[in-house]
């Protein structure tokens, strides 16, 4: 347990955060108010959101250690403990959760005009189940907040969903919940090959046989694509983005998306280092299949939130393929880029919302030339386009350049590969672009739309304002993970041995 560094100044915020919205859910149980459940649920959300900052503000950045530990007994039985911390590599995941919430509750006020009170309830035990993922250091604490999250996000779509929920929302479900079966297998053995413990950081680099470390990296693979999702485990995503109402799409893209791309780096890396190295080339030419594939796919859209869901497949891609170049640029990269997924899809995500409450549909053709009579519309939308693929001074330049500069380091082959992908989110977003503010000469009359209200302007806000801040500023970001990512690299290059030998034999 000398991985964890408890914090005697603030004790228990982690599980303060954790069970505060589980607590306001259980509340709205009781109060059939709709007017009631939207502003306690902004007001829960809102307060978890500033007592997250102490994590910040508070975070030892010279230690790689899992800080504002927390540890209790719970099934002493079976060895199981509630325990939980966060480092360098989560602590920017439950900061994004933290704040993409109030955001999700405000963009649903009157988007949601049926069963407020069980949509609110949804919102807040999935903000419970996300920020514990991020936060739980013991294997069964993990699953059991892993697969609790597909239940409210199940009923997001299902209830509050397009023409398509139900198939949308079963098919979501089964997708993943087939990915999180053989993640459960892959524990058990864990724990029984571990002295059935089920402490994360105790499985963490010890010296498995490579061929354990193939299996469980497939069953790490499985769970984690899916979830991501890497191509060809993609074909979830579209149906549910574009069916789930506007918060759930956010969610998402901005949180659920990233908990594939989290179990790589928590589980994959430190579990199995020696089969990561065998098995990294398919990974790696899997994530240029995905971003190629998801530029060309969202090129050939003209439903808005299919075009922005298909672009998250290609911007995953880029993540996929930061991580597993396994080196400090392509690592801090990718987890900067994570998080600049989930701000700028995010808002985009919400602004085809604000247009889908006023015209009714997500068609291009619907909302073509609206520029003229919503020019503060179109403004956020532009800065979140240009974000979207990596214009200069945004926060995507930034995790993307780190990216490429990481592959380059590691193949040119590879990084140029990759290049055509970026060249096609210019293409896809300039195109969207174009169509909404000027359109053409056969544009249908707009003049009746209102331009955004002041809510709405609320809501997109503190996404621009991070669009710029990591932008042009990413310093204190880089700062806050890159103790924990050279932990990791060092540790994982310690413990490659015989896999690069293999590795060399095998695709050279």
């Amino acid at each position: 347990m000398d991985q964890l560094l408890i914090n005697p100044n603030y004790p228990h915020i982690l599980s303060i955060l954790i069970f505060l919205p589980l607590a306001g859910a259980l509340l709205l149980f009781f109060v059939q108010n709709d007017y009631f459940a939207r502003f306690w649920a902004l007001g829960i959300a809102t307060l978890t959101a500033i007592l997250s900052i102490p994590l910040v503000s508070a975070f030892d950045q010279t230690s790689s250690k899992f800080q504002f530990a927390e540890q209790y007994s719970w099934i002493n039985s079976l060895n199981i403990h509630y325990v939980i911390g966060v480092d360098g590599i989560s602590i920017l995941l439950v900061m994004l959760t933290t704040l993409i919430m109030p955001l999700c509750i405000l963009a649903s006020w009157t988007y949601i005009k049926t069963r407020v009170q069980a949509f609110m309830i949804c919102l807040l035990i999935m903000e419970t189940a996300m920020l514990g993922v991020f936060m739980a250091l013991d294997f069964v604490l993990f699953y059991i907040l892993w697969e609790a999250m597909l239940i409210p996000m199940y009923l997001l779509i299902g209830i509050w969903g397009g023409p398509r929920k139900i198939y949308a929302s079963i098919k979501f479900f089964l997708y993943t919940l087939a990915g999180s079966i053989m993640l459960l297998v892959g524990i058990i053995w864990l724990y029984k090959t571990n002295n059935y413990s089920f402490f994360i950081p105790d499985m963490m680099w010890q010296n498995y046989s490579l061929t354990a470390q193939i299996y469980l990296f497939l069953a790490f693979f499985l769970a984690f694509a899916i979830k991501v999702p890497m191509f060809p485990f993609h074909t979830w995503l579209p149906a549910a983005h574009v069916e789930a109402p506007t918060a759930g799409s956010v969610i998402l893209a901005s949180v659920l998306l990233k908990m594939g791309t989290y179990g790589f780096l928590r589980f994959a890396l430190p579990i199995t280092p020696q089969a990561t190295t065998l098995l990294m080339p398919y990974v790696l030419w899997l994530s240029i299949a995905g971003i190629i594939y998801g530029g060309f796919t969202a090129l050939a859209q003209h439903d808005m939130k299919k075009l922005i869901a298909y672009s998250s497949v290609g911007h995953m891609g880029f993540v996929t393929l930061g991580i597993f170049v396994l080196n400090l640029e392509g690592i801090e990269g990718a987890i900067l880029q994570m998080i600049n997924h989930g701000i700028t899809t995010g808002a985009l995500f919400l602004c085809v919302g604000m247009i889908y409450e006023r015209t009714h549909s997500r068609e291009l053709r619907s909302a073509t030339g609206v520029g003229k009579y919503m020019p503060i519309y179109v403004t956020f939308l532009a800065f979140f386009s240009l974000s979207s693929f990596g214009f200069p001074g945004t926060n995507s330049f930034v995790g993307e350049f780190m990216i490429l500069a990481g592959t380059f380091k590691h193949s040119t082959t590879l990084a140029l590969a990759a290049i055509p992908g970026a060249v096609l989110a210019a293409a896809y977003m300039l195109r969207m672009l174009q169509k909404i503010i000027w359109g053409g000469t056969d544009n249908p009359d707009q003049s009746w739309l209102k331009d955004l209200n002041l809510r709405e302007i609320i809501t997109l806000c503190p996404f621009l304002f991070f669009v710029f801040w990591i932008g042009l500023g990413p310093q204190p970001f880089i700062d806050l993970m890159h103790i924990s990512v050279v932990n990791l690299l060092t540790q994982f290059h310690a413990h490659q041995g015989q896999a690069v030998a293999a590795a060399d034999l095998i695709f050279h």
